[in-house]
């Protein structure tokens, strides 16, 4: 799929990638530790999305309900798996006991024989080829997170939401400006909730994608 790129107020070349999060458990996307992580799940959007890119998601009628957003969150690095495993500043994101961090998605490595590994998670080895085809890891230290106080999205901006599964890239011209707008304009940055589904636990490991 061709994404569409819009030139916004600043000068950015942005294209806008929209999902639906099916489940909001806080491992995809991981908000926690200061970064909106995206390192499971989604591997297209993971292996096309690009600096000063946006990533949307929306609510599903099994969580916060549709046309409601779950977050936002520009990308601010994209790094590969390795570069994540290795950086001490996403240490935190390194799954262990707590409830906030069993959620880590920092979960893949490469063992001395250069083989990838895969930490107990949410995701298990049977997501294990899924997530490491998107190849990359997005980060953010500017993002919007709402979780289970998931914000309605206003009408005008309907297009932006996508139904199913998949994603959506292309809008009309001057709608992503306006919805960033709408964003940055009435919130602060950071979380403003817990995860919708926050008491699930990793016992209970259920597709969280």
């Amino acid at each position: 799929m061709t994404c569409k790129e819009y030139t916004i107020a600043n000068g950015d070349t942005v294209r806008l990638y929209s999902y639906v999060v099916k489940s909001d458990i806080g491992f995809a996307p991981n908000p926690f530790w200061n970064y909106c992580t995206v390192a499971c799940c989604k591997p297209k959007i993971r292996r096309n999305a690009d600096l000063n890119d946006w990533i949307v998601g929306t609510g599903s009628k099994h969580n916060v309900g549709q046309d409601k957003l779950i977050y936002a969150m520009k990308i601010t690095e994209k790094i590969t798996f390795e570069q994540y495993s290795e950086d001490r500043r996403f240490r935190n994101k390194t799954p262990r006991f707590g409830p906030i961090e069993e959620r880590g998605d920092n979960i893949y490595y490469k063992n001395n024989d250069g083989e990838w590994m895969q930490i107990r998670s949410y995701h298990n080895e049977k997501n294990m080829d899924h997530d490491l085809s998107g190849i990359y890891v997005l980060l953010s230290d500017h993002y919007f997170y709402f979780g289970r106080n998931a914000i309605l999205i206003p009408n005008k901006f309907n297009e932006i939401v996508k139904k199913w599964s998949g994603y959506k890239c292309n809008f009309d011209d001057n709608i992503v400006e306006e919805f960033l707008e709408w964003i940055e304009n009435n919130y602060k940055t950071g979380i403003h909730g817990d995860p919708y589904d926050f008491e699930q636990k990793l016992n209970d490991i259920k597709k969280s994608c």
